[in-house]
Parts: C-alpha cells; sequence; structure tokens
C-alpha cells in the first residue's frame, strides 16, 4: 500500500502529546561550496502536531516503519491519529514533528540525537525539533546532527504567515547558496540588529537562487520598520522581526493584504 493511500490512522493516545514546530529557518545554506548543508532553527511554539483530533494523513507505513527499525521499536498494530495545526509544505515542520510525536507515543525515550538520525533515516532529512533550544545549534538536516552550538540570541519578536504554495523537502535537494561567512558572524554572538540581518541575508540568498520572484516579505519589513525578515527556505513560512513589543498596529492587516494566511506571532531569543 502506499503511503498516500494510508487508511486514517485511529485510537486516542493514553494522555496528550503535543511536540511544537518551528517556523523555518533564521539560516539556512551550505558551509561552503561543496559543503553540507546547515540550518539554525526557528522554533515556533504556537504551531503543533498532536497525538488525537483529525488525523491530517502525516505519516505513511514507509515512513513509520523506517522509524520504528531505526529505533528498535515493534511497529505497531494500531496507530494514533495525528493532527497539525501548520499547512503541509509550509516549511513549519510537520513530517519531523509528526515522527517525533509517533517516536513519544511509543515509548521512545532515548537520546534526542538518536531520534534526529531515526527521523533522517526515516524519510531523507530532519529538523531539530527533539533537541533542546534548536534556535542555540547549527543543525545538518541530511544528517540529523549537530555541528556546533552557537551563542544565545536576544529576545526578539515575530510576525508572519504562510505566503502561496507550500514546498515539500526533498532529501536530495541540496541546491542552497553558500552561508559560511553569515555563520562565522553568528558565532560571535549578534545582537538583534546583526541576527536580523544575518537572518534576512541568508533569505534573500535563498530566494534569489530557489525563487519564487517577486516576494514581498523584505518589503513589508521595510515598510513596518522591522529589524529583519526570515523565511522557510524551503516552504512558505515568512516573517518579520520585530524587537519586543514593536509590532506596529495594523501590521497583521498589511499581511493580510499582502497575501499571507494564518498569521501568528510568537516570541522567541532569551537566555
Amino acid at each position: 500500500m502506499s503511503e498516500a493511500a494510508l487508511p486514517p490512522l485511529s485510537q486516542a493516545p493514553t494522555a496528550p502529546l503535543r511536540v511544537a514546530g518551528h517556523f523555518g529557518e533564521l539560516m539556512q545554506g551550505r558551509l561552503g561550496v561543496g559543503g553540507p548543508l546547515a540550518l539554525i532553527s526557528l522554533p515556533c511554539p504556537v504551531l503543533s502536531v498532536s497525538v488525537g483530533g483529525r488525523d491530517a494523513g502525516l505519516l505513511g507505513p514507509r515512513r513509520v516503519q523506517a522509524l520504528c527499525a531505526a529505533l528498535g521499536l515493534a511497529v505497531p498494530g494500531v496507530l494514533p491519529a495525528l493532527s497539525a495545526s501548520m499547512p503541509p509544505g509550509g516549511g513549519a515542520g510537520s513530517s519531523t514533528a509528526a515522527l517525533v510525536a509517533l517516536a513519544r507515543w511509543l515509548g521512545f525515550n532515548g537520546p534526542p540525537e538518536a531520534l534526529a538520525r531515526a527521523c533522517v533515516q526515516a524519510e531523507g532529512a530532519s529538523d531539530p525539533l527533539m533537541l533542546p533550544r534548536p534556535e542555540r545549534l547549527l543543525f545538518a538536516p541530511r544528517e540529523g546532527r549537530v555541528i556546533e552550538a552557537l551563542p544565545p540570541l536576544p529576545r526578539f519578536e515575530v510576525l508572519g504567515g504562510f505566503l502561496g504554495e507550500g514546498q515539500r523537502t526533498r532529501a536530495e535537494d541540496q541546491d542552497f547558496p553558500d552561508i559560511a561567512d553569515l555563520v562565522a558572524r553568528w558565532r560571535l554572538g549578534p545582537d538583534l540588529p546583526t541576527m536580523a540581518a544575518l537572518a534576512a541575508e541568508s533569505a534573500a540568498r535563498t530566494l534569489a537562487l530557489r525563487g519564487p520572484a517577486g516576494d514581498p516579505t523584505a518589503a513589508l519589513a521595510d515598510t513596518l520598520g522591522a529589524a529583519g525578515w526570515m523565511i522557510a527556505h524551503t516552504g512558505s513560512a515568512r516573517g518579520l522581526i520585530f524587537a519586543p513589543g514593536q509590532v506596529p498596529p495594523g501590521a497583521e492587516d498589511s499581511l493580510r493584504a499582502a497575501g499571507f494566511s494564518q498569521i501568528l506571532r510568537f516570541t522567541g531569543g532569551g537566555a
């Protein structure tokens, strides 16, 4: 049976279980020409995959079997329903969050690094959602490993949403710009203006290489006085970065007028 033909999952869990997603990346690209693909995730507490509710068809049998094999778990006869609050292909981590939720539902409580590697074996890529403080990690998503720890970030606020068609991650896709110079500056411990500028530069390089053309996020950041902006480097998530409490009145309406959907706000960074 193909993954697309998998029947809806059923059976409610014995306890609520929720795995937070992320909202694209503060930075993503290659570490030098021919270097590994690396990213700095932007955790998003307001988006998640939950066990229970209306099943979203997030996982098919191949990925379930691969995950269980990688973690040494028995494939259960009945699986839980998994529901997502983020759109498919949005770049908000729904696939990884679903795998993490399933692993935890099945009782896995081993090292998060092992879970990251298992997610890669299941679908060829992973977001670092299972790791603590992923915004402080330079992470290799096609390998499921932490490249290095990074300094803490200043407190900031994000206003964003989803723009245009979703885009699924393909494991073989490594056509991203070189960001080694940006990572070198990030390692120094950026203040908010520097962090926001580096995130915007990473986003701009990816849009220039991969499209789509005419993305309005940079112009919105200028118009609304944001410190910078960011994107899901594969996906439709787009966000403006502000100092805490500095989102201007009516900013949500500006995003809606530009075609954004599912407008959201959340904070990040801090000790």
